[in-house]
């Protein structure tokens, strides 16, 4: 019985997690069960096989909503989705599709963001993953994200915090570890690039083989308010701010759509090598669930025709 395997695969595991794996070997995990307030990834891992993200804070036990690589915000009608001090969840309502091929590994879900107190959800986050294999063992990480209202709007209020958030391993950070934040600008140090504007920030850092790995993360040029301004901090977190100077609003006919790409990848920043990952990234279509045409499946990602740059 002939079968070719996909270089790149999605595997659903017990207790609500999903593994990408290349080559047999996991890449990212996701975690959506509801012993936690909202889904994160953990772990990214290294070239060398190390993750470069963290469950937590080092030393502040009151940041333990830090989970690795996670979606978020702080004020949604008010509301605080991103502490874990409120009884404010996003959920995962279903996965629409898991797709093995050789140039990447897809996932796409439907999460519902709920208020703690309405059974009804406050908006419905379409979220597309895709991983695939860089060079010399590196991974690229597409997000791309979809919020559809409830209403027929919805504000996601002025604050530092919010959509995507990145904790670095500890070795990583500049203060706990051996790291350096570095911006597309040519900046460095968190209080350089706390709230600049930046079409990627690296954070990159030492991991116990001896080598230097880190993670490069990128605004997509379509994204609102391109090239965002960040909140970093040398503690070892980085953010892509969407609404650190206003309000954001998303509708039925038009919401809110964010990509961003994460690099994880060999030795420190790298300017040459950022700027070509991020031209790629800008001429790559992004994603649409389409319902598929096959039997026995649901839904299909595939890539827009066309860019829409």
């Amino acid at each position: 019985m002939a079968f070719k395997f996909p270089r790149c695969q999605v595997l659903p595991l017990p207790d609500q997690q999903v593994s990408f794996q290349v080559d047999g070997v996991e890449r990212l995990r996701w975690h959506f069960g509801p012993a936690y307030p909202r889904p994160f990834f953990y772990p990214l891992v290294g070239p060398t096989g190390t993750p470069l993200t963290r469950m937590g804070h080092p030393g502040a036990p009151n940041h333990d909503h830090h989970r690795s690589v996670w979606f978020a915000h702080a004020k949604v009608l008010g509301i605080d989705f991103w502490g874990d001090t409120t009884k404010a969840r996003i959920r995962q309502k279903t996965w629409l599709a898991y797709q093995d091929a050789d140039e990447e590994a897809t996932m796409a879900v439907l999460l519902g963001w709920f208020d703690g107190h309405d059974p009804k959800e406050l908006l419905e986050q379409e979220v597309v993953a895709g991983v695939r294999p860089g060079p010399d063992g590196e991974t690229f990480v597409e997000l791309q994200m979809t919020f559809r209202p409830a209403a027929q709007s919805l504000e996601f209020g002025q604050t530092n915090f919010g959509f995507l958030a990145v904790r670095v391993a500890k070795s990583l950070s500049a203060h706990f570890g051996g790291g350096q934040i570095t911006s597309s600008e040519g900046a460095t140090g968190e209080p350089a690039i706390f709230g600049k504007a930046a079409k990627w920030i690296d954070y990159s850092g030492p991991v116990p083989k001896g080598d230097i790995e880190g993670i490069t993360y990128f605004d997509h040029p379509l994204n609102p308010g391109h090239p965002v301004r960040w909140h970093v901090r040398e503690d070892g977190w980085m953010g892509a701010s969407v609404c650190m100077n206003g309000p954001q609003t998303t509708t039925r006919n038009e919401p809110l759509a964010l990509r961003y790409l994460l690099h994880a990848h060999r030795r420190g920043a790298d300017r040459e090598r950022s700027e070509k990952v991020l031209k790629d990234f800008a001429d790559r279509p992004g994603y649409e669930v389409v319902k598929a045409k096959v039997k026995h499946q649901e839904y299909a990602i595939r890539r827009t025709l066309q860019s829409k740059r």
